[in-house]
């Protein structure tokens, strides 16, 4: 039998490798240390954001995935599934500040100073997820600062497309459902809560929204303890007020709606 229109998985000849298919040199080289001499715990530092933008960049592809399914209306499961994956990464995403603080106060100052004006604030991917979600402020397009004209472009693209609540709005109109208003929707969700037999795939994609609100929350929660932890109430790299400013956005919600929804049922 001839071996032509199968692919071989040995190493004989082979073009593709492990590293060149995951671009390991030029991964790996992407960890540049700032404070000289060098500080020890930097290298951590680098690694663990980096880490948290490779997951950010994952959840902006599952989460617009799924927004898309449920605005075609076609292929709810699939949506669902995607959310359930997120819900994953975004668990991940808090157990990572564990690895992060076992860096003490005392070895983060060795490097600090040499990071500023560079700010978590200024995360591009970790914005237009909230913007995706549901938290759209045109204002902060006026305070990144630092970013390019490629990444203003992405945030006002995600600041004009349809957001997972209005995925929603329109799983509940494919299912006869008004979605005209907050009101509406409210009426319509607690007509889905009380008939899940009906409304069974409607209510799995309200609560793994809700689940993806709760875990966002989470981490919001998580980070702001750690920052407290390592830096107490010092200002940010990047100017913000640190602490005051992450600890302000730890009520942020991104489906106000289903939350109300709880205390009308």
């Amino acid at each position: 039998m001839s071996d032509e229109g199968f692919v071989s998985f040995g190493e004989q000849g082979a073009q593709l490798t492990y590293g060149s298919y995951l671009r390991l040199p030029q991964l790996l080289d992407a960890q540049h240390l700032e404070s000289d001499p060098a500080a020890h715990d930097e290298l951590l530092f680098i690694t663990i954001h980096q880490v948290y933008e490779l997951w950010f960049k994952q959840l902006l592809h599952e989460v617009t995935a799924a927004r898309d399914a449920m605005l075609e209306g076609e292929r709810l499961w699939w949506a669902q599934h995607l959310l359930q994956r997120v819900h994953v990464i975004e668990r991940t995403l808090v157990q990572q500040v564990d690895v992060l603080e076992t860096m003490t106060p005392q070895d983060f100052l060795q490097f600090r100073q040499q990071l500023a004006p560079a700010s978590g604030f200024q995360s591009v991917q970790f914005r237009e997820l909230e913007f995706l979600s549901g938290a759209r402020d045109p204002a902060y397009l006026e305070r990144f600062r630092g970013i390019t004209d490629a990444e203003r472009a992405r945030l006002e693209r995600r600041l004009a497309e349809p957001t997972l609540w209005d995925a929603l709005l329109a799983v509940l109109r494919g299912h006869g459902l008004a979605a005209g208003s907050d009101e509406e929707a409210a009426a319509s969700l607690r007509a889905v809560a009380h008939d899940r037999s009906q409304y069974a795939v409607v209510w799995a994609l309200a609560e793994a929204l809700l689940q993806h609100d709760e875990l966002a929350a989470g981490w919001r929660a998580r980070h702001v303890v750690m920052v407290e932890r390592m830096i107490g109430d010092k200002s940010g790299t990047g100017g913000s007020s640190g602490s005051a400013y992450l600890r302000s956005r730890v009520p942020l919600r991104y489906f106000p709606v289903l939350w109300e929804l709880r205390s009308a049922l």
